[in-house]
């Protein structure tokens, strides 16, 4: 059952990807991988967010096939870094090197601030006693 859950947070999470990865190229353009850079960063905010949140002190207890759905199912199939690499790869092939060491600087850190930001975010929900 943990598999169709899985395969079924995957499509949504895939499909969410395609969608905002348009929306951003057609927002800023498309010669700069910036689409797949802002799903990256979502997907990691998002995935810090529920960790902590449903986690053993967190203030939503879920069981594992939920987090399983989200963590591994919608994340896994939203986040991008197959995407990340081939597009670092293009940009190196066609002698955009600035580009590609700012695409994998930038979406490594932009990514860890994300992870980090969700993660502080629902540790202080946790503790928020007006909630």
């Amino acid at each position: 059952m943990a598999y169709l859950w899985i395969a079924i947070g995957s499509a949504l999470g895939g499909m969410a990807r395609f969608w905002c990865s348009g929306v951003v190229a057609r927002l800023i353009g498309e010669t700069f991988p910036w689409g797949t850079l802002t799903v990256n960063v979502v997907g990691s905010f998002v995935i810090g967010f529920f960790a902590v949140i449903t986690g053993p002190d967190g203030r939503f207890l879920v069981g594992t096939p939920v987090r399983q759905f989200v963590m591994v199912g919608i994340c896994g199939g939203y986040t991008t870094f197959s995407s990340f690499s081939i597009q670092t790869l293009d940009l190196m092939r066609d002698g955009q090197w600035l580009e590609a060491g700012g695409n994998v600087v930038g979406s490594v850190v932009a990514c860890l601030l994300a992870v980090w930001a969700g993660a502080a975010l629902a540790t202080a929900f946790n503790t928020m006693r007006w909630i």
